[in-house]
């Protein structure tokens, strides 16, 4: 569907469309199905997400009136509604398998239930929701030091730990020198953290990525520099080149970068920048064109530590067979990568 039929589905409260969409309201953080009877929000507030995932993933908590987490009008099960209610409770907190057991619940069975009808299992939705609470944190401008501390993170998210690690001073401390900005990048295949210094992009990788916190590490330890929420010029020209790539009118980025790791990472990573836009390169392939036949697997190890996705086309290596092989932001985003480059071309 069209923004604009989503929009007048929204506006008119039609049921008919729940399930096929979920509307996030940005200026509460809330997401929503089309029938949610709370007041219309104003248009320019409203990003829309094809599953409750994405939503999440994106910042956004789940309505408390029209409970989009909720399977249609089937009852929900008291343990559900019980856990949910929990999270969404202390969202800082970690629900151990341990703690699930206590409850008297199965830890398989519920990771089964959340992964067929969220498309992700408990923890990776609770792990969410902390995502989203820092991310929300940051790009309302507030320093990282009060997403921190004010917010109670100090003890419990590995996410907000390792960003906690990642500062070394507070964020005025960035006027008088360099460092890594972070920002939030929309994109039609879900939402990207993006971060650059003060010359080039040095991150670009999809908020559900399980590495992110790790990426954020390593960004810390190579550039030594402190990261903070902000904007840069950078970012404006991301955002364009990348809603003209997905709509299939740029093939090339000419954008500044700066990836930094070993000399044989570094060999890598300027390999898959040479992948013409809609080709594909086997791994194999990639590690002859080195001059390194037989190692495969450490360019496959490099491919997958890629900090800057799309721009740095780690997505165009697939498996000799013609299989997709692996990628850090989802197999199907890898799918959907290729076929965006196949019918641009």
């Amino acid at each position: 569907m069209k923004r604009g039929e989503m929009l007048r589905a929204l506006m008119q409260r039609d049921a008919s469309c729940d399930g096929l969409f979920y509307a996030g309201v940005t200026s509460t953080m809330i997401f929503c199905r089309p029938s949610c009877p709370a007041r219309k929000p104003h248009e320019h507030n409203v990003q829309f997400y094809a599953t409750p995932r994405e939503a999440l993933f994106a910042g956004f908590r789940p309505c408390s009136r029209c409970r989009p987490l909720e399977l249609g009008d089937s009852p929900v099960a008291p343990w559900l509604k019980s856990l949910l209610a929990e999270v969404e409770g202390q969202p800082a907190r970690r629900l151990r398998d341990s703690e699930l057991l206590a409850r008297g619940l199965e830890p398989a069975a519920v990771r089964r239930y959340f992964q067929k009808n969220y498309g992700l299992t408990f923890q990776a939705y609770c792990r969410a929701r902390r995502l989203g609470q820092a991310f929300n944190a940051i790009r309302a401008g507030g320093s990282i030091d009060d997403a921190v501390f004010e917010h109670g993170w100090e003890s419990h998210s590995g996410f907000r730990e390792a960003f906690s690690r990642a500062v070394q001073a507070p964020p005025g401390a960035a006027r008088n020198g360099d460092s890594i900005r972070l920002a939030w990048i929309e994109t039609p295949l879900g939402p990207m953290v993006a971060g650059a210094t003060g010359k080039a992009l040095c991150l670009l990788e999809f908020s559900d990525r399980r590495m992110l916190e790790a990426q954020l590490q390593t960004l810390r330890k190579r550039y030594r520099l402190p990261l903070f929420p902000g904007e840069s010029p950078l970012f404006e020209r991301l955002r364009g080149q990348l809603a003209e790539y997905f709509a299939g009118r740029r093939r090339t980025f000419d954008l500044p970068l700066d990836f930094r790791g070993t000399e044989f990472q570094k060999r890598v990573w300027e390999a898959l920048l040479a992948i013409p836009y809609g080709r594909t390169r086997g791994y194999a392939e990639l590690a002859a064109e080195l001059g390194r036949p037989g190692v495969a697997r450490a360019v496959g190890q490099a491919n997958g530590l890629n900090r800057i996705a799309i721009l740095v086309p780690c997505h165009r290596v697939v498996n000799a067979d013609g299989g997709l092989g692996g990628y850090g932001g989802g197999l199907w985003r890898k799918l959907r990568l290729l076929e965006t480059e196949k019918a641009g071309g």
